[in-house]
């Protein structure tokens, strides 16, 4: 059945006659499709029946600054095509624009428009939800630390995000002890961690793309995720950052321009140079067919992060490809096929696309610059120039790094990276 609230603006009726949004949701069989008409209403809603609640066009549903604006506390409901703004700003509390509270299996929430909300949409631990297509604006007048998330997950099981368009709030899309999640297509910009992942495992994160944020992906303490074709663009302190991820994999991902913090003088600070990804105490973790360009450091490796497999991947026109920091030897191609590196210098004299001499991108005088950034004043001096000369020539006095004994003469066939500043122009 259908419950349509139709107030018109010329009706003679008292308005306290008038059946309040509320009230129409209460009255409604369960089931039923509640249409919100035109209008800015000022409502709390609390939904507890299965139902599906539709704005007409023009349908504004506030709160206010206060509370959340709707509470869904039945399974099965579908919130679409309304806009909701003006929550309250409790962080203790998690006013959100829709909360959906622990009970709510099967929640679909697509299409809405959420401004001015502390957290966009709350997830309370239901199953099976989807959130899709929503475009959520946080509150620009909150520190960043005074925001809630776009989306926030908690202790959620088989969740859809996708395609939402997030921005302005603390996190773009937070997900905390949620298994068996697929966040996909999603765009993330203007927030601290466009994907913020904690605690979460058998996941998958696929087609998202961040720009303009601290860091794109940071995830931490999970493991079995699949992350594929998502872009970092413009991004500025890591495209993706991993903490205790394991056995995850890592594919056709594209990161571009992470471009560091720098001082009021322009000079990159140390110790904030920029990351394309980020490698943290994280152990079998596979990378094949990501592309990191134009940052300042491609690839950090530190904190006994070993059994992890590169290979196929493209690094290109990073000021220091690979920052490793380990007391191991690694070895990063994967059955006779290495990765792309554009500051490679050998050769392939029998023309397999496979180059004849290892590719190795760091020597002591890396390890030295790495422990006493001062040293870099050195550079050109003739004792380093003379240091770089003996590793190159006897390789058993250099340290424990990486090579690439297969390097690939030419990139893998992967579409570019777009550049953020253009995604930003393009999507407000």
């Amino acid at each position: 059945m259908t419950a349509v609230l139709l107030l018109a603006a010329g009706m003679r009726a008292a308005a306290a006659q008038a059946p309040t949004l509320q009230g129409v949701i209460a009255a409604a069989r369960p089931g039923a499709v509640v249409t919100v008409p035109p209008g800015v209403h000022h409502v709390h809603l609390r939904i507890d029946k299965p139902l599906v609640l539709v704005g007409a066009q023009g349908a504004v549903l506030d709160g206010d600054g206060s509370g959340d604006v709707i509470r869904i506390a039945a399974p099965h409901v579908t919130v679409k095509g309304l806009a909701i703004r003006n929550s309250g700003t409790e962080l203790t509390v998690m006013n959100a624009g829709i909360y959906v509270e622990q009970q709510a299996d099967g929640t679909a929430l697509i299409g809405n428009q959420l401004e001015g909300v502390l957290f966009g949409v709350y997830l309370d631990g239901p199953a099976d939800t989807r959130v899709i297509g929503n475009r959520i604006r946080g509150i620009a007048r909150l520190r960043r630390a005074d925001r809630g998330d776009g989306i926030h997950l908690w202790n959620d099981k088989n969740t859809l995000i996708a395609d939402n368009d997030i921005a302005g709030t603390r996190d773009g899309i937070y997900i905390y002890i949620s298994p068996q999640a697929r966040i996909v297509g999603n765009r993330l910009h203007g927030v601290r961690y466009g994907i913020h992942y904690m605690y979460s495992n058998d996941d998958e994160v696929a087609g998202n793309t961040s720009f303009g944020n601290l860091a794109g992906y940071a995830l931490m303490q999970s493991h079995n995720l699949r992350v594929h074709d998502n872009v970092s663009d413009g991004d500025r302190d890591y495209g993706m950052l991993l903490n205790y991820v394991t056995f995850s994999h890592f594919r056709g991902n594209r990161i571009a321009h992470v471009r560091g913090e720098t001082d009021a003088g322009g000079a990159v600070i140390s110790g904030a140079e920029g990351k394309g990804i980020f490698v943290y105490n994280s152990e079998y973790d596979r990378f094949t067919g990501n592309t990191v360009s134009h940052c300042p450091i491609g690839i950090h490796v530190t904190a006994g992060s070993d059994h992890d497999i590169f290979y196929g991947n493209a690094f290109l026109h990073n000021r220091a490809q690979v920052k490793y920091v380990q007391n191991m030897q690694e070895e990063w191609s994967w059955h006779g096929v290495g990765n792309y590196w554009s500051d490679y210098l050998g050769w392939d004299m029998n023309g397999d696309g496979i180059g004849d001499a290892p590719y190795r991108p760091n020597d002591g005088v890396d390890v030295l610059l790495w422990e006493y950034p001062d040293a870099a004043l050195l550079m050109s001096s003739p004792a380093i120039l003379a240091l770089r000369y003996v590793q190159r020539v006897f390789p058993v006095f250099a340290p424990p790094s990486v090579a690439d004994s297969h390097p690939l003469m030419k990139p893998p066939a992967l579409p570019a990276a777009a550049d953020g500043r253009q995604l930003n122009a393009q999507r407000g």
